[in-house]
């Protein structure tokens, strides 16, 4: 049987754990600009699954990339790094 590859990880913070078993995650990266050469914040939002509804907000979770879980779910919990201050 072929092995599936593991799928990119991204690192980011819970700002929603209002549904039931996902979570919300902003991902912030930084991006050179190509014309004035000036790094520059970008994030992006990401459903996650989170199985055990363990995250809360202001958590920092590192996330997988999995299949399709529901319409818009594409990326599982994959482990806490630090929990929020709450």
């Amino acid at each position: 049987m072929k092995e599936r590859g593991l799928g990119k990880t991204l690192t980011g913070t819970v700002i929603s754990d209002q549904m039931d078993k996902t979570v919300v995650v902003q991902v912030d990266r930084l991006v050179k600009h190509h014309t004035y050469k000036k790094y520059v914040r970008r994030r992006s939002k990401h459903k996650a699954h989170d199985e055990s509804n363990e995250c809360k907000k202001g958590d920092r979770v590192v996330i997988r990339e999995t299949r399709p879980l529901s319409k818009t779910k594409r990326w599982r919990v994959s482990q806490i790094l630090e929990k929020g201050v709450t």
